[in-house]
């Protein structure tokens, strides 16, 4: 690897599961080999942005042959991080909570999601999927018997404001952060990804408005 992990940028970060996902396809279509021109066409990249996103992690391709699918595949499962997985517990069983279980891949993306945990006593004792929801209040036992390494919080911001100094005290490192808590200007020793889905919408907002402008 020709750079440590944290001096890749973070648009190059982002677009590793985007490769991950087409190469997937690709594999799954039959397609064997392909070139850094035909992989951009498809992603709507460049092919010098291809090269140059990879390269951050290796040379993966040969000239004059390109890129083996079902190989480069395999390295960026690699580099994500796919082929160990993390133990996860979700905070939150209610509507967003229940759509993220119902919706995400979990084993797919690289973690094991293990409980749901909430407090409210109408839903403790009964099932998400498989997965069973726990009181809140058993959230210390679990994390000391279990070792979670990572959360997903589907819940207000001041419920994680008193949960996450407890989670990174249990050892938990890794946060997907529904809510409105700014766990890395707390805790500058986490992996955070904030999911602000208001701001996807104004930005939707925006790119209606110009694409409107543009027709006009």
């Amino acid at each position: 690897m020709n750079n440590k992990r944290s001096e890749v940028s973070g648009a190059v970060i982002r677009r590793l599961p985007r490769y991950y996902r087409c190469l997937l396809r690709l594999e799954e279509q039959g397609t064997v080999k392909i070139s850094s021109r035909e992989l951009a066409r498809i992603m709507d990249l460049t092919a010098s942005q291809i090269r140059q996103d990879l390269n951050c992690f290796g040379g993966f391709g040969q000239q004059g042959y390109g890129y083996s699918v079902s190989a480069l595949k395999e390295e960026i499962a690699r580099i994500l991080g796919l082929d160990g997985r993390k133990k996860m517990i979700l905070l939150g069983a209610g509507n967003l909570g229940k759509a993220i279980v119902g919706s995400l891949d979990f084993e797919g993306s690289g973690f094991d999601l293990m409980a749901i945990f909430d407090t409210n006593e109408w839903v403790v004792g009964s099932e998400i999927r498989e997965y069973p929801v726990i009181s809140t209040d058993k959230l210390e036992d679990f994390c000391h018997e279990h070792h979670p390494e990572a959360a997903i919080l589907c819940i207000p911001q001041e419920g994680a404001e008193l949960l996450v100094p407890q989670l990174v005290e249990l050892g938990v490192r890794s946060f997907l952060n529904f809510s409105h808590y700014d766990i890395d200007i707390e805790f500058s020793n986490v992996a955070v990804e904030n999911v602000y889905i208001a701001d996807s919408l104004m930005t939707l907002s925006y790119r209606a408005a110009a694409l409107e402008e543009e027709q006009e």
